[in-house]
């Protein structure tokens, strides 16, 4: 079975650029962005996990839409379903320059109970309550996407490997630790790259052939030929034993029945170096979340933000530029390895090793070191914070110290397995000033 055109197959030239721009003209993208995010705790309480900010200006979901509209991918899709007010106005606000005249936009699905009294039952659910909308838009080949993990991608190479492999459904894939891999779909490929076998979540996860300390991961990246994704969602829909979920259902249904390859991340990733591993990572954890941000403000991280050649998009806030005021012995304002962006003042504080986002206040003599701080934070006089991430739009009262008492930490605050502190306003008990 097969969704290709006549015109694709035709004029198909793997290296000339025209045969990846039609390809990517010919396909509809779905952002699967209704995730709750209950991994990272209280951060999620009042937002979708894609809706959650990263590296001082970002949400985690510009970097799937920056990867959609830097490969020539503008039709767009976003499903939502938990807490999705500030992601939907997040959407309206970034993502409001694609231009309709020109077949380009960014639909927001919410749950809307087309088809069924319910809400979204799975990730195969969410397409299928959607069908109507990608039939509209006639498209050849349909990107399923996941709206909460960073990394850059070209699409493009993905859908020419796709077409390359006459493929029925091509799955991105990474390698991941095997220890690691219980979190993800595990997958074995033959020589050809085929898909053998698919497994979601397993307890033993299956290694890569002589390498018993890695596994071959799914990265929630699907491509499908239009017509073949109808038909098995369809199916999906019908079977009553099915928790419609690609990685649980729908692709191991497909794996021993269709052409179903996997496109080793490598060969699409963008801004990594040949011997290098391809940047992504899942920031679902607070660990990891806490980690990432983190690896941003090495004096070279592993993820590119300065590539002018794949920008990542977002809101643009109309701040005045970050200012570092007062420079006595005992009372300087600066920030050594550190990201402090726009609206951000530092008055006679230290910052070290951070991620300060947008209009963030360090008020004097206070010291912030490996932390996280989210826009709108205020930290007063003489505070000591290390190893935290502070939400938006929490004051933290003159004197305040985190991160250097664990017991008194968790007696306040989450504190996740490695030590990392999370504060929200609820539990400085400021909830009235929650704004997500």
């Amino acid at each position: 079975m097969n969704g290709q055109s006549d015109t694709v197959r035709a004029t198909r030239d793997d290296e000339h650029p025209r045969f990846v721009s039609q390809l990517t003209r010919n396909t509809y993208a779905m952002v699967l962005a209704g995730g709750r995010g209950s991994r990272l705790h209280q951060l999620t309480d009042w937002r979708a996990k894609p809706a959650v900010p990263f590296a001082g200006k970002f949400r985690i979901i510009d970097f799937t839409l920056s990867n959609c509209v830097n490969s020539g991918v503008r039709r767009i899709g976003v499903a939502t379903q938990y807490k999705a007010q500030s992601l939907i106005r997040h959407i309206q606000r970034a993502w409001s320059f694609l231009d309709g005249r020109f077949s380009e936009f960014i639909d927001v699905m919410p749950a809307q109970q087309q088809i069924e009294a319910n809400w979204y039952q799975g990730t195969a659910d969410a397409v299928f309550q959607n069908l109507d909308a990608l039939r509209h838009n006639r498209p050849e080949f349909v990107l399923v996407l996941s709206g909460d993990h960073v990394y850059k991608m070209d699409y493009g190479r993905l859908l020419a490997f796709h077409v390359r492999q006459n493929a029925d459904l091509t799955v991105a894939c990474v390698e991941v630790p095997i220890d690691e891999a219980r979190g993800f779909g595990v997958m074995g490929v033959d020589d050809t790259r085929r898909v053998v076998s698919f497994v979601e979540k397993p307890d033993d996860p299956p290694p890569i052939p002589g390498r018993p300390d890695r596994a071959l991961a799914s990265m929630g990246v699907y491509v499908f030929n239009a017509r073949f994704l109808y038909e098995q969602l369809a199916r999906d829909a019908d079977d009553p034993r099915s928790s419609h979920d690609f990685g649980k259902d729908v692709i191991p249904h497909c794996v021993s029945r269709y052409r179903v390859f996997a496109q080793p991340f490598s060969e699409s990733s963008v801004g990594t170096a040949p011997d290098d591993e391809a940047y992504w990572r899942d920031v679902g954890t607070i660990d990891a979340y806490w980690g990432a941000n983190m690896e941003l403000t090495k004096v070279t991280p592993e993820l590119n933000l300065y590539d002018e050649e794949w920008p990542i998009w977002t809101h643009q806030e109309q701040t005045p530029p970050a200012k570092f005021v007062f420079d006595d012995e005992n009372r300087r304002g600066s920030a050594i390895d550190s990201m402090v962006a726009g609206g951000t003042i530092i008055s006679g504080a230290t910052v070290r090793r951070s991620m300060l986002f947008t209009r963030v206040r360090v008020h004097s003599f206070s010291l912030v070191e490996d932390s996280v701080l989210l826009p709108s934070v205020e930290v007063e006089r003489n505070c000591v914070i290390r190893r935290a991430v502070i939400d938006k739009r929490c004051r933290i009262p003159e004197g305040t110290r985190i991160g250097v008492d664990p017991d008194e930490d968790r007696r306040r605050f989450h504190v996740s397995d490695s030590g990392v502190v999370l504060v929200t306003a609820e539990m400085l008990g400021q909830g009235y000033h929650r704004v997500r």
